[in-house]
């Protein structure tokens, strides 16, 4: 099997040459275009999930052989959770190979925070079943780079951390809401806020609910931090 243009140039970007090309054609088809003779990328990405998860598990536990189970969790969700996923699968530019169905393109699937994220840990199950544990884990670690090292700490989503602040001071959780869209079917931008008990309230803007739920948590914690409210 001969692959296109658009995914040789992929196949380089990725740093691995498929032995199995159809591997990659099969790691790069969605639900929404797949079919008996297509086969689509969902059991890769059951597969790429524990491989990944397994490859950061290692990193982690050799960058810091001292760190308890307590403290190393955090950082392996921030590390394999699909918003850092997606992020990987745009600096390689896997949207533009993914092929999509007609419906999943007119509402900018390309960019999807949980399609780009499953369709890259699709990508390293490919690897893996290619060429075995060791390719996988070589690019793992080399398109997850500086991030691993990176990695906070306390690396707690800040929706987990909002909601912790909020227990510890007597409330209950904090409430998400929609408060605007705007942008085209194809690319909408949300804004959600997220409002406390004690009324303490903020909001902000992205792509997808979740990372606008996100950045607004992170938003509000960093003013409470500030001593802003209590």
């Amino acid at each position: 099997m001969r692959l296109a243009a658009d995914l040789l140039a992929f196949q380089a970007r990725l740093g691995h040459q498929f032995r199995k090309p159809e591997l990659l054609v099969r790691a790069v088809t969605h639900a929404s275009i797949g079919s008996a003779t297509r086969p689509d990328n969902q059991r890769l990405e059951f597969l790429g999930d524990r491989v990944l998860g397994l490859v950061m598990a290692e990193a982690l536990l050799a960058a810091d052989p001292e760190a308890r189970e307590g403290q190393l969790a955090p950082r392996f969700n921030a590390l394999v959770r699909k918003e850092t996923c997606a992020d990987v699968a745009r600096e390689v530019g896997l949207g533009e190979v993914l092929k999509l169905g007609r419906s999943e393109m007119l509402t900018g699937g390309r960019r999807k925070e949980a399609l780009l994220g499953d369709a890259l840990e699709a990508v390293i199950a490919a690897v893996y079943q290619d060429a075995g544990f060791e390719a996988a884990r070589a690019l793992v670690l080399r398109l997850w780079g500086e991030r691993i090292a990176a990695v906070e700490p306390d690396a707690r989503d800040a929706k987990t951390s909002l909601q912790e602040w909020a227990q510890a001071r007597g409330m209950p959780p904090p409430v998400y809401e929609e408060a605007g869209r705007s942008g085209p079917d194809h690319a909408p931008v949300f804004t959600v806020r997220v409002t406390l008990a004690n009324g303490a309230t903020e909001a902000a803007s992205a792509g997808s609910k979740k990372v606008a739920e996100q950045a607004a948590a992170k938003a509000l914690l960093d003013r409470l931090a500030g001593g802003e409210a209590d």
